[in-house]
């Protein structure tokens, strides 16, 4: 009627094995200060827990539980600070006073950095007229200059043909009226002749104020005014080219390279028409 049962043995043996199971090496719980690290790596952490005597699910379970864990604790940390997040908008006191004056203050802050900028603009709209300004009198000061030496080459001129004197034989113009003259006729083989070389010198000059001319523009009211004194520097130029043409005898070699010289004159002056002129008239 009663069991049979081994107590003395089965009840020793029960007592050892529990006592065995409670000496066994647990691991320790994982440090919190672990997940704290700013290089925190997952792979690198779990690959040295290699030493642990943990088996991979109760490692879950370790981790699930402090997973758990933090959760509560944050809950927790919420519900005792969220009456204080409740009242904290109620407890501050002049925070619309503090934000209009802040605004207030950047609007005078943004009225000074138009006002500035509008300066900046007006004066920088100053200079660019003033530096045009300077352009254009550096322009003007060139054209000045410009028709100084216009007049002065032209008087010059005038001056060696002797234009403003109607009244001079033409002999004086080509004669013993100064010393350069007599220089002029030094390379010359016959002194009568009118010097090739002074006419050189005229035709140059002619065609240097020609050049200014066109430079300084021949629109200009002052190169306008002075066309008269040109046409009579051109005529009289046209008449001692004539003049020395007639006088060339074109049958000797010197008399040939004398007309080429005053032909090359012509051309260079843009008279060439005159040239055939003259020479159609005075053939031998």
């Amino acid at each position: 009627m009663s069991g049979f049962y081994f107590g003395g043995s089965d009840s020793g043996g029960s007592r050892h094995s529990d006592s065995d199971d409670d000496n066994l090496p647990y691991p320790a719980p994982l440090p919190r200060s672990d997940f704290l690290k700013p290089n925190f790596s997952p792979a690198e952490y779990l690959s040295s827990l290699r030493n642990r005597h943990q088996t991979l699910e109760d490692l879950r379970s370790d981790l699930r539980a402090r997973s758990q864990l933090l959760n509560k604790e944050l809950l927790d940390l919420v519900n005792s600070n969220y009456q204080d997040f409740l009242t904290l908008g109620s407890s501050l006191h002049g925070g619309d006073e503090k934000v209009e004056e802040v605004r207030v203050g950047l609007m005078g802050f943004q009225r000074e950095i138009e006002a500035v900028r509008k300066h900046v603009v007006d004066r920088s709209k100053e200079v660019d007229h003033l530096v045009q300004e300077r352009a254009e009198v550096r322009a003007q000061v060139v054209v000045g200059r410009q028709l100084l030496e216009f007049e002065s080459r032209t008087a010059e001129l005038e001056e060696k043909l002797m234009v403003a004197s109607t009244h001079k034989a033409a002999t004086d113009i080509y004669g013993n009226n100064t010393a350069s003259d007599s220089e002029d006729t030094s390379d010359e083989e016959d002194t009568s002749l009118m010097p090739v070389a002074k006419l050189r010198r005229h035709s140059e000059q002619y065609l240097s104020i020609k050049q200014l001319e066109r430079s300084i523009g021949i629109e200009h009211p002052f190169v306008l005014a002075q066309q008269s004194r040109l046409m009579r520097c051109r005529n009289t130029m046209l008449l001692d080219l004539s003049t020395a043409l007639k006088q060339t005898d074109r049958r000797t070699n010197y008399g040939q390279q004398r007309l080429l010289k005053i032909i090359g004159m012509y051309r260079e002056m843009g008279e060439e028409k005159e040239a055939i002129k003259t020479i159609k008239e005075h053939k031998p």
